[in-house]
């Protein structure tokens, strides 16, 4: 069967120095525990070699133990956690996204101006947690247009930003949705990241000329998961898999040619696998 892999799948930018720093602490480790807070990236094989070089992973700063050294993944970490992290007295490693933490500043600024913070995004998910400790209270965060209906104030003064993995185009939409409803001029901070538009605009092109599609990654990695939820609304089946092991052939009888494409956190070797499995079907 022919495959058509996606040039932009498998590690972004952020992702790919998040991990650099990682190494670099290990290569030059002098027998000092080493941890992450929180899994320093979203996909369970990768967090599984580590775990195997002795990378330990912490859920909190309380389980910091003083002398350690400490990884912030690439998601970054709410204000408050950093602080009580220098506060135990561990050697804290920043590997904090570039473009996650150009949005913490440019939502600090915005806050320090008195707006309040209408944030797109999963509400739950690290990075956006990170985020609104920028934002001191004045925030909410919303996952479409629709969960805004009802709750903006006409003459109240907001400031519209995203969590960098979102969908820009429903991010473009939300933006004439707030305008018509505030009287107020409405600072839009670009805080989605360009590589995320790529890539999804690259999987919606090849879903186009495809029988099925297939998208590899963490299943809680939000940039995968919308990578196949735009490659689904083209109309071709998607397969959203972790690994190779997890295809079925019966999924794809009757296909002669798949599309494949890959989240951010999704390790090249992982994207192999499956491509080889995919083209010996």
């Amino acid at each position: 069967m022919r495959v058509i892999l996606a040039e932009t799948a498998g590690f972004c930018m952020g992702v790919s120095l998040a991990l650099k720093r990682l190494d670099a602490v290990l290569e030059g480790a002098a027998g000092a525990p080493i941890c992450t807070l929180g899994p320093i990236i979203h996909n369970p094989q990768v967090l599984e070699m580590y775990e195997q070089r002795g990378v330990q992973r912490i859920n909190g700063p309380g389980e910091a133990r003083p002398g350690s050294t400490v990884i912030i993944r690439a998601h970054g970490v709410p204000v408050g956690v950093e602080r009580l992290l220098k506060e135990r007295g561990v050697d804290i490693v920043d590997a904090t996204c570039p473009k996650v933490k150009k949005a913490q500043l440019l939502i600090e600024r915005q806050a320090q101006r008195g707006r309040t913070l209408l944030l797109y995004g999963e509400e739950n998910h690290p990075e956006v947690q990170g985020l609104l400790s920028y934002a001191s209270t004045k925030a909410l965060v919303f996952d479409s247009p629709q969960a805004l209906e009802g709750r903006l104030e006409r003459d109240r003064e907001y400031v519209l930003a995203a969590q960098t993995t979102q969908d820009k185009e429903v991010f473009r939409q939300i933006k004439e949705y707030v305008q018509a409803r505030t009287s107020r001029p409405l600072p839009v901070l670009e805080t989605i990241c360009n590589a995320t538009r790529v890539r999804q605009e690259e999987a919606i092109a090849i879903a186009r000329r495809v029988d099925h599609m297939v998208v590899v990654g963490g299943y809680e990695s939000g940039n995968t998961r919308r990578l196949a939820k735009v490659a689904a609304e083209q109309g071709v089946p998607c397969t959203h898999v972790e690994t190779a092991a997890e295809l079925r052939s019966a999924d794809f009888e009757g296909c002669t040619t798949v599309g494949l494409t890959a989240g951010a956190s999704t390790h090249d070797k992982t994207i192999e696998e499956v491509r080889a499995l995919l083209e010996a079907l």
